[in-house]
């Protein structure tokens, strides 16, 4: 049974204040749209959506705001109109931060040509079907056939609609004209709600309404600028549907699909564990190096230096640092100068100290001649080598035909680079 938590009185009369109200201008802070993008967003973060549809997806910026939930797999956009999408399908390719950065489970953005009153097969079975300013859009034959097509035919778990609540229009310059030229009506809340409690009752649904944009002081009653229903399939009630047109009806157009990168592709795991691993082994490198005092890099320039000498240098660092403080500084390197930190920021967030305790306790790195060598242990006591790698010869695998290995496979080889080359 559907259920309506918004007791309300649909009235014009705001009172006194009404005039000076509307003088003074509505300005709304966020911005409404964001409003409206920011209440499905905690929505889908509240329930942990899955696959969610965009009808009349216009920009994409919605799909754009989700695609950064965890919980997303399949996020699907659908709009009538091609050259919007044409003009704004770029913003939902993958980044290369997607690539350093991967998921953890696949992602697909697509983007479909059609309307939200055509059945297509593919929007079946969603678990949020959005309809953001989009009712108002149609005209009285689309607006009796969307109901059949949303919550009869695609019958997802949840539907979000969104429409502008006409009593709200007095309060802005134009007054009582409709919001949008394209606008073929705008509801007051009795009509939405009414509207909404019969869908809602028809198909099996139950609905809560609430809204975004709150009212000036002093017209409190006109309500939320903009009026959203909720509604939520009653699964215990649920009957099959009879439906007389085939399964498998595609009639949307595509137009754009990307499977964004995810850890559940071997590709990508093998992409980044080659990225961290590379990227500690020359961080070591580099602060094995700045650890050498002045005195040690004329040394490795010098022709005629004690090869004895040069070699404990490359292994254990000026004589005055112990070997705790060595350790500490093969991990976490000496102080930094303001534009090293900003370089260790970008390079990726600090460790636990859980963390760093794991890598101060396993093998260290060392030289060997001209070469510094780290362990395979080492690296993989990183925390996102080691989420990948649960094993040495698991890193093995992903890095063994692209970094060069020791004689017996246990450790990553770099050369040292000259001083003034470094």
């Amino acid at each position: 049974m559907a259920e309506n938590k918004t007791e309300f009185q649909c009235s014009g009369v705001v009172g006194g204040d009404f005039e000076a109200v509307r003088k003074k201008g509505i300005e709304f802070d966020p911005p409404l749209y964001k409003q409206r993008y920011f209440f499905v967003k905690d929505l889908v973060n509240q329930h942990k959506t899955k696959k969610v549809a965009d009808l009349g997806c216009g920009d994409n910026t919605l799909l754009w705001i989700l695609k950064i939930h965890s919980c997303a797999e399949l996020l699907v956009g659908v709009d009538i109109n091609d050259s919007v999408l044409h003009y704004s399908r770029n913003k939902l390719s993958p980044s290369w931060g997607d690539q350093l950065s991967p998921r953890d489970l696949d992602l697909t953005v697509t983007l479909y040509i059609g309307s939200a009153v055509e059945r297509d097969s593919r929007l079946r079975g969603f678990d949020l079907i959005t309809c953001i300013e989009l009712i108002e859009h149609l005209n009285s034959e689309d607006l009796a056939r969307f109901p059949e097509v949303v919550f009869g035919y695609f019958s997802p778990s949840m539907i979000v609609i969104s429409t502008p609540n006409s009593e709200f229009n007095p309060l802005f310059p134009s007054g009582n004209a409709l919001r949008d030229l394209d606008h073929k009506f705008e509801w007051n809340r009795m009509q939405f709600q009414t509207w909404a409690l019969d869908v809602a009752n028809r198909y099996n649904y139950s609905v809560e309404f609430t809204g975004v944009g709150e009212p000036p002081a002093g017209a409190e009653n006109v309500g939320y600028c903009t009026q959203i229903g909720i509604f939520r399939k009653n699964e215990a009630k649920a009957t099959k549907l009879c439906i007389s047109e085939q399964d498998d009806e595609h009639v949307y157009e595509l137009f754009y699909t990307e499977l964004y990168p995810s850890l559940q592709q071997e590709k990508v795991r093998k992409f980044v564990v080659l990225n961290e691993v590379y990227r500690q082994v020359y961080l070591m490198r580099r602060r094995f190096i700045k650890i050498l005092d002045p005195l040690a890099a004329s040394i490795f320039n010098s022709a005629d230096c004690d090869p004895a000498k040069v070699e404990e240098r490359r292994l254990l660092g000026p004589p005055l640092f112990t070997d705790a403080r060595l350790a500490e500084i093969r991990l976490l390197g000496p102080p930094f100068t303001e534009a090293e930190k900003t370089e260790f920021i970008l390079l990726g967030p600090a460790f636990t100290e859980a963390e760093k305790t794991k890598i101060v306790n396993s093998p260290k790195p060392f030289c060997v001649g001209n070469e510094f060598c780290v362990p395979l242990e080492r690296l993989l006591a990183y925390p996102k080598v080691n989420r990948i790698c649960d094993s040495i010869e698991t890193l093995k695998m992903y890095i063994a035909d692209t970094v060069t290995l020791s004689s017996d496979g246990s450790a990553m080889k770099v050369d040292i680079p000259d001083h003034d080359d470094y």
